[in-house]
């Protein structure tokens, strides 16, 4: 049976590590990657594994960059600390460990959200599949401040279980996280080149709403769904709200 590692970034987790490693227990090795906790979230995970590094913050994929070159196992399975293997995913995981089938490579699992207190089923959120089991040495991370994305060299397929994400319990956390994604997102966009425009703010925020709701059907999500697509369309259009501002002074801003 192949080894497994799996890696997570922490930052104030406290609340939230516990159950996410009491899920991946079965693995082969846990490494949690810290960047500055100061609730307790660092004395948790050490109760799971003494493979907690701490590091200074340089953007989400150079830390998980940085859990790669730690693990050992032959197979990596990221997850963030508000994430959870379900028993079900969890022994589909093991078996395909065990029959580590040759020329394939990944394994794409759909999330699914809970979000103000609801499953979100729809809204483009669900099934929302990205490859969070990989072979360790086929795949790296991009070096985006938010929002990362796995490079992988091989085949992918999916897996029949859903991986579960706590992601929003309340308005309040959804905003924290909201100033400073915008924020992040904006600033890779200019270090890209991008600018922002008046289409950027106005036609874009409206056709995210119109996608997620209309297209993807969030309305069948009930309330959650049409808050979920309001708020999207206020994350895409502060995104490029900031992004104009950063940009403005530089003569990239398109007026």
């Amino acid at each position: 049976m192949s080894r497994v590692t799996v890696i997570t970034l922490t930052l104030n987790e406290a609340h939230n590590i516990g159950p996410c490693l009491d899920s991946v227990l079965w693995a082969d090795e846990i490494l949690v990657i810290d960047s500055g906790s100061t609730d307790g979230t660092i004395a948790r995970a050490r109760e799971y594994t003494a493979h907690v590094h701490e590091i200074t913050w340089r953007g989400y994929g150079a830390a998980r960059n940085f859990a790669l070159e730690k693990a050992t196992g032959e197979w990596i399975l990221w997850l963030d600390a508000d994430e959870r293997v379900t028993p079900e995913l969890a022994e589909e995981i093991q078996r395909i460990l065990r029959a580590d089938v040759p020329g394939i490579d990944g394994y794409a699992i759909a999330r699914r959200a809970y979000f103000l207190g609801r499953w979100i089923r729809h809204s483009g959120w669900y099934p929302g599949r990205v490859t969070r089991l990989f072979r360790r040495g086929k795949g790296s991370f991009s070096e985006s401040r938010v929002h990362e994305q796995l490079r992988l060299e091989g085949t992918v397929v999916q897996t029949r279980h859903d991986l579960l994400h706590l992601t929003d319990p309340d308005l309040a956390h959804y905003m924290q996280k909201f100033n400073k994604y915008t924020t992040l997102a904006a600033q890779d966009m200019a270090a890209a080149g991008r600018s922002s425009g008046i289409a950027d703010v106005t036609v874009r925020p409206a056709f995210q709403f119109f996608k997620m709701y209309i297209l993807r059907l969030g309305m069948l999500d009930g309330l959650e769904g049409f808050i979920l697509a309001v708020l999207s369309s206020a994350y895409v259009f502060t995104k490029y709200a900031k992004l104009w501002e950063l940009t403005r002074g530089q003569g990239h801003g398109r007026s």
